[in-house]
Parts: C-alpha cells; sequence; structure tokens
C-alpha cells in the first residue's frame, strides 16, 4: 500500500512539473517578439460548450490545447472579483442586478445559464478559483478588469500566477503608469489601441518605452494607415494580437467568415499576414486546427 501512495505522489509531481513547464513555455512564446508560433486566445472560455465566463468553459479550453484564455472582472459588494462580462447578471444568470449588489455569498446563490439561455449548475467563479484552476496549465487576459489592478496582482502573488496573466486597457502609458507605477513593472500589461481612431499612432509611441509583449490592435476598415500602424507595432518590438471575434474589430476578417462561409483564408489567413502572432476567437478549436495545417502551431 505505501508503495502505491508513494507511486501516485511521484505521479502527481511529475504532472506538476510538466503543467508548469507547459506554462513556461507559453511565457517563452508569449515574450519571443521573432517566434513564428500563434498564441490561440479563447474569448469567454469555450463558451459555445459551456457557459461563458464559466470553469467549465475554461476546463475545456485547457484539455482542447488553447494557449490562453480572456476573462472579465467585477466586484462583490464585500470586495471579492468574480468573472462577469457584463455590468448586470441579467443576461448570464438566473440573476438580476449589478455584481456590487451582493456579497459573494449571496452571488454563489445564482447560476449561469448557456448558450441557449438556460440555467445551468454552473455558479458564477471568483476570479481566485480560476487562478486556481488554470495555475500551470494555460495564461489569461484579463479583459475588463484595470478597475481592480492593484487588488488583482495582490491574487496573483497569492495565487502563484503573475507570470502567467496578461492585464490590458485602453489607456494611454502616461495614466497606467501614474495609477499603477508600483505594479507595472511586476506583471505583464498589453494595451489596446484603436488603429483607425485618431491618436492611434501617439498612443503606440507612448508605449515604445515600455516595450509591451503584445499590442492588442482593432481597426473597423483597412486603410494605408492601419497597415502601416500595424507594422510600426511589430517594430518596436511588440507582437501584433488581433481579433477575429466580429467584423467592426478586423475590417470583416472574423471567425464567422472563416467557419460558416468557408472562408479561413480570407479571414484568419489575412489576419496572419497582417502580422498576428496571437488571435483572439469565439472559434478556438477551429482556429487551432487552421493554424496547425499550416505549422504555425
Amino acid at each position: 500500500m505505501k508503495k502505491v501512495v508513494c507511486f501516485i505522489c511521484f505521479l502527481s509531481s511529475v504532472f506538476m512539473l510538466s503543467a508548469q513547464e507547459s506554462v513556461k513555455t507559453l511565457v517563452r512564446e508569449l515574450k519571443d517578439s521573432k517566434s513564428e508560433k500563434v498564441l490561440v486566445v479563447a474569448h469567454r472560455g469555450d463558451w459555445r460548450n459551456a457557459p461563458e465566463n464559466s470553469l467549465q468553459a475554461f476546463k475545456n479550453c485547457i484539455e482542447m490545447g488553447v494557449d490562453m484564455i480572456e476573462i472579465d472582472l467585477k466586484k462583490t459588494k464585500d470586495g471579492h472579483l468574480v468573472i462577469m462580462h457584463d455590468n448586470t447578471i441579467d443576461r448570464t444568470t438566473d440573476g438580476k442586478g449589478k455584481p456590487s449588489d451582493y456579497t459573494l455569498e449571496e452571488i454563489r446563490r445564482f447560476h449561469l445559464k448557456n448558450g441557449l439561455g438556460r440555467v445551468t449548475f454552473h455558479p458564477i467563479p471568483t476570479l481566485e478559483e480560476v487562478l486556481d484552476l488554470t495555475k500551470g496549465k494555460i495564461l489569461i487576459n484579463i479583459d475588463k478588469g484595470y478597475d481592480y489592478f492593484k487588488d488583482v496582482y495582490a491574487l496573483l502573488e497569492k495565487t502563484g500566477t503573475v507570470d502567467q496573466v496578461v492585464i490590458k486597457s485602453g489607456y494611454p502609458y502616461e495614466k497606467v503608469k501614474a495609477e499603477n507605477g508600483d505594479v507595472l513593472d511586476k506583471v505583464i500589461y498589453m494595451p489596446i489601441v484603436s488603429l483607425d481612431q485618431p491618436g492611434a499612432e501617439e498612443m503606440i509611441d507612448g508605449y515604445k518605452a515600455l516595450k509591451p509583449v503584445a499590442m492588442e490592435c482593432c481597426f473597423a476598415e483597412v486603410t494605408p494607415d492601419v497597415l502601416r500602424l500595424l507594422k510600426k507595432v511589430k517594430a518596436n518590438g511588440s507582437k501584433v494580437w488581433l481579433n477575429s471575434l466580429w467584423p467592426s474589430l478586423n475590417a470583416g476578417h472574423d471567425d464567422d467568415r472563416a467557419v460558416e462561409m468557408e472562408q479561413a483564408d480570407e479571414s484568419w489567413g489575412w489576419l496572419l499576414e497582417q502580422g498576428a502572432s496571437l488571435i483572439q476567437t469565439d472559434r478556438p478549436a477551429e482556429l487551432i486546427d487552421y493554424l496547425e495545417k499550416r505549422d504555425r502551431r
């Protein structure tokens, strides 16, 4: 019996070390501006097969080999960070109101809805639960969560996940530095820039000194300036993050065009041609398959 227990402990240790090496590899890829590998980011997890922003949606992503999940944060009345995209829980749960209307104990009584609007058994997860689940297994991108920057950092420290989480915002460098200067250098931070909006180039230039690992670039139409700025982001030493979620983020080179219209080369292929090193998608399994066939995984 003692030998069996020792063997199980040995296997557990091997698994943990393997998982840690997996994340270390992903972090190296994320920080390597010359890598040809494209990282796949699942928007709100695998929400087509589980409730969005649920632990199950994130487990599915880990199992299918997704590189990073994107999550959103809100804070409860008693100061706990929970995973929620909307300002209210109305759309995604069987409850009503803002997360800040409830304590953690109260909000945990509600349950998430699936894609058909049916109530499931899945509760609203906390950020700490997500960090514990994903530790050593997958990268995390915190999208809507800048307002809780320092609270997030405290949890990353507590759970030992600082190196695998990317925090982002659409604010200029001066604001982010002024508000989070003591923490900014300790985390992986990524700015968001709308390339077809006034001030885009100033935003990119403002972050040149920080040299973020990547910049999330959005645009509703393709113009010479958009294409020029995409090249400038890479020239400044950052990876290009592009979104294939819906047409207004990528000038029509989106997931539905790739899958439903069967024009993957005109959507995902086009994003690759523009230098995308990270693609955020609502079709993670199909995008992984597409990239593997082109030796970009």
